[in-house]
């Protein structure tokens, strides 16, 4: 088969619906501003209230940000293809989302790791915390969150756009990097190694989020009850937000590994959606009723007491 550079990609996922199109269109978009709402609200709590300006909230606020910047990569596209009878996109535009997409992927477990570090340092060394995480510090953790995977994923799809197709047809409902690098007839090897480099230092990230929770549970249970009580409320919504997102991910990866034809369709865009769905979704309502100082200020501001 002959390779080219294809100018647009077809989204083969989407299925006719009918007039249920606007049922799911309806339900995405509520979907949508539920999600904005609630992490601008929780943005604009850190942000207003000076008691907040303390680094686990500054950490917090990086990740509702980066959680708006991957829903606002995902479901206006959505919600445009729900809408449509003809599911094409440009290659520059699906180079664009699969961008927005990885990257937030990327900043969120950097985010988690960034928080894990901040607790383990709080609930271990409580003494030496000050010392430890000074706003510079902070400042320069939440620039490395975000810059490193801005430029990794940058270097991600340079490689991936310079290669030559043999097919331009995405079985998925959004663009998606492995989906085109399955579809290459040029040299992939470089494209793979990088990516076994980079899902490498993933996994280095996760295994420090679970070594600084192991070490904080050690000290909870050494702990007094008041220090066990504190540390459980803490880090509750933490590794409840990172089961939450690591759950996502691995639906993604067995999707994209593994022949999933067997699956009823509206089961695999599910699947395929929950990481970028589900998180931005359930961590403003986590954090939100578990930390007491940003729930109280959060029913000021929605209550007008502030």
């Amino acid at each position: 088969m002959n390779s080219t550079q294809f100018s647009s990609f077809t989204l083969a996922a989407y299925f006719d619906n009918g007039l249920f199109k606007y049922l799911y269109f309806m339900i995405v978009m509520s979907l949508y501003m539920l999600i904005v709402c609630a992490n601008v609200l929780l943005i604009v709590v850190i942000c207003m209230n000076r008691s907040l300006h303390e680094p686990m909230y500054l950490f917090l606020c990086s990740l509702f940000v980066n959680e708006l910047f991957g829903s606002t990569g995902l479901f206006p596209f959505l919600l445009v293809q729900i809408l449509s009878d003809i599911h094409t996109v440009s290659a520059s535009f699906c180079f664009l989302q699969i961008f927005c997409v990885y990257t937030y992927a990327s900043i969120q477990f950097s985010n988690l790791a960034t928080m894990s570090y901040d607790r383990y340092l709080a609930i271990c060394c409580p003494l030496q915390y000050n010392t430890h995480v000074t706003y510079n510090k902070t400042a320069f953790l939440i620039a490395v969150t975000w810059l490193y995977p801005f430029l990794a994923i940058f270097i991600l799809i340079s490689l991936s756009s310079s290669l030559q197709l043999c097919g331009n047809i995405i079985n998925k409902v959004y663009c998606d990097n492995y989906s085109i690098v399955k579809l290459a007839c040029s040299d992939t090897r470089v494209n793979n190694i990088y990516g076994i480099i980079y899902t490498f230092t993933t996994i280095v990230l996760v295994l420090l989020i679970i070594c600084s929770y192991v070490k904080i549970l050690k000290v909870c249970f050494s702990g007094s009850k008041q220090t066990r009580q504190k540390a459980v409320s803490t880090c509750t919504p933490h590794l409840a937000s990172l089961l939450n997102f690591s759950c996502g991910c691995f639906f993604e990866i067995v999707q994209n590994r593994f022949d999933m034809s067997s699956v009823p369709n509206m089961l695999r865009i599910f699947v395929s959606l929950y990481f970028l769905t589900c998180p931005p979704l359930f961590n403003p309502v986590l954090y939100g009723l578990n930390i007491t100082k940003i729930r109280i200020t959060c029913k000021s501001v929605v209550f007008g007491r502030m």
